[in-house]
Parts: structure tokens; sequence; C-alpha cells
């Protein structure tokens, strides 16, 4: 999202706790306020140093702290594939009371869907279509991507981690 609230997709090209370079196909201009929400990463604030051929580079603006943990999250999404790291179950997986629900894909096609189970960083969901891994989709309001099939349907990763406030709110969860 620029300063001017318009927002825009983008595609992390580098990305460091401090600079963070985007593809994108409206350019920010330098000095201007950003707000990004990177997928494994959450929300990035920061403002344009420079304009690049497709795109822009920022400085990420943020506490010590929200830095260090940039750099721990980078660098666990930057080892997972060449360690073969199994997926990440760092969160206790819940059963919604309620499992019927809706997935939705950027093009705006709905399709009604079971959710087996989900936790502060995901679900997996039954559904009668199979959206190809990496594709971008929303369950319910939580945005997210498909990072895995199987037999009866997909595992989503949320864009951002929930908090389980959140995840009793939409999907009126209970331990699993």
């Amino acid at each position: 999202m620029l300063e001017d609230r318009t927002e825009h997709p983008c595609q992390v090209v580098d990305m460091s706790p401090g600079n963070v370079a985007l593809r994108t196909d409206r350019i920010g201009m330098p000095g201007e306020k950003v707000i990004a929400y990177i997928d494994h990463i959450g929300r990035i604030e920061g403002v344009v140093t420079r304009t690049l051929q497709d795109g822009f580079a920022m400085t990420v603006i943020a506490s010590d702290r929200k830095k260090d943990k940039l750099a721990a999250q980078l660098t666990w999404l930057a080892n997972k594939h060449e360690l073969d790291l199994p997926e990440d179950r760092r969160h206790e997986r819940v059963a919604p009371r309620n499992p019927t629900s809706v997935l939705q894909l950027t093009d705006g096609r709905q399709y009604q869907c079971r959710i087996i189970d989900l936790s502060l960083s995901g679900a997996a969901i039954e559904i009668d279509v199979k959206p190809a891994i990496g594709v971008q989709v929303m369950l319910g309001t939580m945005r997210g991507q498909v990072v895995r099939h199987f037999e009866d349907g997909v595992a989503i990763e949320f864009a951002v981690i929930q908090r389980p406030e959140t995840l009793d709110s939409e999907f009126n969860t209970r331990r699993a």
C-alpha cells in the first residue's frame, strides 16, 4: 500500500531485516511511505529509498526487537527447504464448532469447504477443487496461500500468524 492508500500486488525480489526490494507494477517514489503485507512475514512498514526498473527498494522502519524477529523469520524461511525441514507445527491445532466455510480465490471464485482443523498459522480444509500450490486465497477473512494438497483437500498457510481471539471469533474454535 502506497502513501496515497492505493494497494498494488508485489513480489519480494530481495529482503534483509532492514531493506526490501519489491517488483511491482506501480513504483513508489523515493521518500514515500509504504506498508507491505508479505507472505510468511506479515506487515512491514518502510520508506522508498530508490526506484528499480520493475519496482522499488525500501528501508524497513521497525524497532530493534521487530528487526530481530524479522531476521529469525528470514533465516528460517531461507533454510527450511535446504534442510528439508518438516512443516512448522509450532501452533496447536483446533477444530471449529461449525466447520463450514468459504474459500475464495483472487479472481473472485468461491467454493464451499469444510475446515478439518486450523492453527494460528494455517488450516487444513476439505474441498472439491484443488487450487494450485502457491495460489493466494481467502478462508473467511484470513488471507493465505495453498501450500499442500492431500487426498480430500488442501492445506493453507495464513499470510500472518493469527491471534487465538481471531480464530475464536471467525471460526468458533475449540481444542482438537
